[in-house]
């Protein structure tokens, strides 16, 4: 039985990504050996707008170096908005540039982006058509709406809550995307996506949506458990987290 260090770069307002990813991996200890501990670096932001996006991911830096002292084995970046707003493509550079500062820090792990987890993971299931619920604001769901058609998946249908709170986005019911699931249009849809964020939380909403319309349902920390557990070498499987985990 081996122990695995998971490190999460995770923005200061972002209480969800320490939360949703470790009750994935806690069910995945009940059925597999592998066990898991859990490392956070915070970078600030609280108001989910363009310029604190901006700031808050050139401190992912030091975060990843932060991490690579504790010799973790993967890392996550825990937002998913501040890499799509960066420009199409942005988390093959995020990824890359991150690895390399703990490489240069004698400790070289592989990083998961939330942003490439959620791409990654919808092309992995082969997905062509999705629907999405996100929190963002209509500006910036826009940006999230074009980065993943920019990766050819096509978003049918999206809703955006527009709120600005960060803060105010984690403190949401983890069941309310399956609620809300139901004002998306889904007739001609591969895949639903509960969370286009991993703040918001929705782990409870997977399988219900899933249940209901019999279509497969992911999320962002889904995928990027998914990743970070094929990244060291692991069955990417955990249990009552939807199809890209089952």
């Amino acid at each position: 039985m081996k122990t695995y260090r998971i490190g999460q770069i995770v923005p200061s307002s972002n209480t969800t990504m320490e939360t949703e990813i470790p009750a994935m991996l806690r069910g995945r200890e009940a059925i597999l050996p592998d066990r898991f501990t859990f490392h956070s670096s915070r970078m600030r932001m609280k108001q989910v707008t363009k310029e604190e996006l901006a700031a808050m991911d050139a401190d992912s830096d030091r975060c990843a170096l932060e991490l690579s002292d504790a010799r973790v084995d993967v890392l996550g970046y825990a937002c998913l908005v501040a890499i799509m707003s960066m420009g199409k493509g942005y988390h093959c550079t995020s990824q890359e540039r991150l690895h390399r500062v703990t490489a240069e820090n004698g400790a070289p792990a592989p990083v998961i982006t939330s942003a490439g987890a959620l791409v990654d993971g919808l092309h992995s299931m082969g997905a062509k058509k999705i629907a999405l619920i996100c929190p963002y604001m209509k500006p910036l769901a826009r940006l999230v709406i074009d980065y993943i058609e920019d990766q050819e998946i096509e978003v049918e249908d999206a809703i955006a809550l527009e709120i600005p709170d960060n803060i105010e986005v984690g403190r949401r019911d983890p069941a309310a995307p399956a609620e809300i699931a139901a004002d998306l249009k889904t007739s001609n849809v591969d895949v639903i996506v509960a969370s286009a964020c991993v703040q918001m939380p929705s782990l409870a909403s997977i399988p219900l949506i899933e249940a209901r319309y019999g279509l497969p349902t992911v999320s962002a920390a889904a995928c990027t458990t998914h990743f970070m557990l094929k990244s060291l070498g692991l069955e990417p499987k955990a249990p009552n987290a939807g199809a890209i985990l089952s």
